[in-house]
């Protein structure tokens, strides 16, 4: 209820689905938000189930690492397995993506976005959404965004890899002697930039500080702990930017990687 000056009250009514005063352009950010998301969803769906040209010399798609099974020469443990169903199609992607994409979907930035963006839940400050009551993320399926932490575990040990791909990334085999000598192309620098960025974003998660912070949801009185917490407290401030740097870079990357495999781009060498 509002109360005016003459004491007059005046019983809100509950807004109808988009219905609102505002008068700047409050859906930009949404559908923003929606094409950029969507690009991404089809894009890296599309490539995860591709199978091929994920690989370039030294260089391997952040999409299909850690390869786990494949015929490339990044395998860990050799090619598909001989019993996995010949009709369910196979792809080194499909054995490691849920990770990295856990880790980004129960991410409280994306939680926003997409709730905003996809469910139009709520659409914007003050403007009228289609739910009439709020159960919060104590029931299921909602209640899965809790497994974000644990993620946050996998995802650390999955940037740990991928840096140890950008070290292999700069070892070129001669073809005149078929060893290995060290260079730099520009693919290195892709696939480190894309780590730096992922690492940021990572580094930068609630779920971090809040683990540094302790217990309490205070600073820890470890000196070390407490520098930790304060750098990471730094670079969460622009969490929303490296979510969307990294997310960019990802998909650059497997591109960088596709379309040089296909002959299209030409990876030149620096060093």
């Amino acid at each position: 209820m509002e109360d005016d000056s003459v004491g007059h009250v005046e019983i809100l009514k509950r807004r109808s689905f988009g219905e609102t005063r505002r008068r700047d352009a409050w859906w930009g950010q949404p559908v923003a938000v929606f094409l950029g998301l969507s690009a991404f969803i089809v894009y890296s769906t599309w490539a995860a189930f591709q199978g091929v040209e994920y690989t370039f010399g030294p260089y391997l798609s952040p999409f299909y690492a850690p390869e786990l099974f494949g015929d490339s020469p990044h395998s860990w443990f050799g090619p598909k397995p001989g019993l996995w169903p010949s009709w369910m199609p196979f792809s080194p992607a499909l054995l490691i993506l849920w990770a990295p994409g856990g880790f980004r979907f129960t991410c409280y930035y994306y939680r926003g976005a997409y709730y905003k963006a996809f469910a139009a839940d709520p659409l914007a400050c003050t403007v009228g959404e289609g739910r009439k009551s709020y159960r919060g993320e104590g029931s299921f399926p909602f209640i899965l965004q809790n497994l974000h932490r644990y993620f946050l575990y996998i995802a650390l040990v999955f940037i740990a890899l991928l840096a140890f791909d950008v070290w292999k990334a700069m070892w070129f085999t001669d073809p005149a002697t078929g060893q290995a000598a060290f260079g730099i192309g520009v693919g290195t620098l892709v696939l480190l930039t894309n780590v730096i960025l992922l690492g940021t974003y990572t580094l930068s998660c609630h779920s971090l500080r809040h683990l540094l912070g302790g217990r309490r949801d205070e600073a820890s009185k470890a000196a070390a702990a407490f520098v930790a917490y304060r750098c990471v407290s730094c670079i969460n401030r622009r969490h929303m930017l490296w979510a969307w740097m990294s997310l960019c870079s990802v998909g650059f990357s497997d591109l960088y990687v596709r379309l040089c495999a296909k002959g299209i781009w030409v990876d030149w060498r620096i060093l």
